[in-house]
């Protein structure tokens, strides 16, 4: 046998390293990371000090405890955002991508069998963000719309249903892209950070003593000496951190140096400002006197215009987590985590700019049943938390490995950054955990849900190739034996597509015993997925020969490319293969489940639950992008 590797042009996925960040237009970049990548964690001011009030414990208001609190909100910002996510995490991309599974993927590079626990972190970090998912749309929108309360305290029966038409309306706009949504985000986002900043300078500058706060002392004696509600009290600083697990799954979107940038020039001052400017504002005028500090610090006049910029803001808020599940769904399936779905891409540049009906759907309707469920942000901020901390508790884990294994960290570097950032983020998590009862159940439930299914189709995918590898004759050994008794030839070529590299492909056997020919050409198709996001032109596909009638294909796509496999056969010409699309027909195998018969009630379920995910996966035509008109599928029963 020959094998080649072939070299050429684009097969209609973007395979030039996916870098951004090198673009000649960094400002369109800029403002979009500034409109999805931080509009999440943006609204945080709306309630995060808010709810610090409101579960202080039960003492007379002082200096010291306001101080103490605030010092815990600027220095979670500035350890578990600033340093840990935008310095340490977002450098952790794999070729440009972001996200749990990204860095799973960038784990188990380094070993040559990777251990199981890497992969089951990975899929416990993709599930508590799916869990995240449907919290933040509810919770920025909610906050935000609440403030209608102060301007007009007779509209306060309307806030539940103009929050369900916002979040409708939201939903409704992701089918035109990332890069539309941002453009319109963007100048509104970053007009609201600045609003953020000035409005909380000018009571810096009437009350300067607020920057004590700065003295992160003063938060560890406020845990010190509220010891017996340190836990309560963590969990809702926890609220100022909430989006910045966003901030890394969005890596993919627009590149690190955007993301950055933005931070440090714009996002983290301005945050910082308004923080210390409602903190400034309580100590003047007392805790006991003050009920939402964001809205109530504002001037009279303002109070309007500003719950219109606050509803607008948390808005955008939602589109961080959203375009973060588009992109983790997508690596999630390129990775056989979970079954295929329909992917379409909306930018012609960006390739990491993906819409999801099927995700978008779904999202929209949890997050619809938890407005009308909670009915307000403060009950809904007990269900806040959890599975952002379980996200960021699953992301340091595989930072740690990543730092030693890529990066070749000393051990006693990796095991001193993992110590600290441990203690905070174990804290964190724990603090939220303690609201389990209280609604922190439900994103719970849904990253059980989400984990359970990505265990079962990952099962049930091996259970189903190991079956029709039992069941398949050796490819090899069907070669021989056809060029030695040749059946009747017909012009053509005919591609089959298989995922077991060594078997002889389940379409070409029942298409040999039904219809007794064989095709000129016929080219054996495998189709894997990189652990890179994207796979260059020159190494995307493989050529082997067997003989003249049988030749072998096999043609590797990066995790976030859409597999177009006409498109990249067509690199083959630069090989001088004669491939015409119009003359080949693609041989599918489509394959009629059963759950074994005998089995235990765990394996009876589990089988089941595959079975039903197999039925509802997008068609593998339509994935693989193969014109209908030149497939022909094969029916098989396979009892699992």
């Amino acid at each position: 046998m020959t094998q080649t590797n072939t070299a050429g042009q684009s097969a209609g996925v973007d395979a030039s390293g996916h870098d951004p960040q090198s673009r000649k237009d960094l400002p369109l970049l800029l403002m979009g990371a500034l409109g999805v990548v931080y509009g999440d964690i943006g609204t945080s001011p709306i309630y995060a000090f808010r709810e610090a009030m409101h579960v202080r414990p039960g003492v007379e208001s002082s200096s010291s405890e306001i101080l103490g609190l605030l010092s815990l909100i600027v220095w979670a910002l500035t350890l578990t955002v600033a340093v840990k996510y935008v310095f340490f995490v977002t450098r952790a991309d794999n070729n440009g991508e972001g996200g749990t599974l990204s860095l799973m993927a960038l784990a188990r590079k380094t070993f040559t069998n990777p251990p199981a626990w890497i992969t089951v972190l990975g899929v416990m970090g993709a599930a508590m963000f799916f869990g995240d998912a449907i919290i933040t749309p509810a919770m920025s929108v909610l906050s935000a719309v609440e403030g209608v309360k102060l301007v007009a305290p007779h509209l306060e029966r309307f806030v539940v249903p103009i929050t369900l038409v916002i979040i409708l309306g939201v939903f409704f706009v992701q089918r035109f892209g990332t890069a539309k949504v941002s453009a319109v985000f963007g100048p509104i986002t970053g007009l609201w950070f600045l609003v953020l900043g000035f409005s909380g300078l000018v009571h810096i500058i009437d009350y300067p003593a607020v920057l004590w706060a700065l003295n992160p002392y003063l938060g560890v004696e406020f845990i010190a000496t509220h010891f017996s509600v340190s836990f309560v009290v963590i969990g809702a600083i926890f609220l100022a951190v909430t989006g910045a697990e966003a901030l890394y799954v969005d890596l993919g979107h627009f590149g690190r140096k955007p993301i950055v940038i933005v931070w440090f020039a714009l996002v983290f001052p301005c945050l910082l400002l308004n923080y210390f400017g409602q903190g400034a504002f309580v100590l003047k005028v007392g805790m006991e006197n003050v009920d939402s500090p964001f809205f109530e610090m504002q001037p009279e006049w303002a109070i309007g215009p500003f719950v219109a910029l606050a509803t607008a803001a948390t808005i955008i808020a939602s589109q961080a987590v959203i375009s973060g599940t588009y992109s983790l769904t997508q690596q999630a399936i390129a990775l056989n985590m979970l079954p295929r779905m329909v992917v379409r891409h909306t930018s012609e540049t960006q390739s990491g700019q993906i819409y999801m009906p099927q995700i978008n759907t779904m999202l929209m309707l949890g997050v619809l049943l938890l407005v009308l469920s909670f009915g307000s942000s403060s009950a809904l901020s007990h269900a806040y938390g959890i599975a952002v901390s379980g996200v960021m508790v699953m992301t340091l884990s595989l930072l740690v490995v990543v730092m030693w294994r890529n990066w070749k960290w000393h051990p006693l570097a990796v095991i001193g950054f993992g110590i600290v950032f441990a203690v905070i983020d174990g804290g964190f998590f724990a603090a939220n955990a303690t609201k389990l009862f209280q609604g922190g159940w439900v994103p719970a439930v849904v990253a059980l849900i989400v984990a359970v299914i990505m265990a079962s189709w990952m099962a049930g995918r091996k259970r189903l190739s190991e079956k029709t590898r039992r069941d398949e004759v050796p490819l090899q050994f069907l070669v021989e034996n056809l060029s030695k008794k040749k059946p009747t030839l017909v012009p053509g070529t005919a591609v089959f597509l298989t995922s077991d590299i060594e078997g002889a492909p389940t379409a070409l056997l029942h298409s040999l015993k039904h219809y007794k020919v064989l095709h000129e050409q016929n080219v054996i198709l495998t189709v894997r997925t990189s652990t890179s996001p994207r796979v260059n032109d020159d190494e995307k596909v493989i050529i082997e020969a067997y003989n003249e009638l049988f030749s072998r294909v096999v043609v590797t796509f990066g995790y976030m490319e859409s597999p177009n496999i006409p498109k990249a056969l067509a690199l083959g010409r630069k090989l001088g293969w004669k491939f015409d699309i119009m003359s080949t027909s693609f041989f599918l195998s489509r394959r009629s489940l059963k759950p074994a018969p005998k089995a235990s009630l765990f394996r009876f379920w589990q089988d089941r639950l595959f079975v039903r995910l197999a039925r509802n996966a997008s068609d593998a035509t339509e994935y693989f992008h193969i014109p209908t008109g030149r497939v022909v599928e094969i029916g098989t029963q396979v009892v699992l």
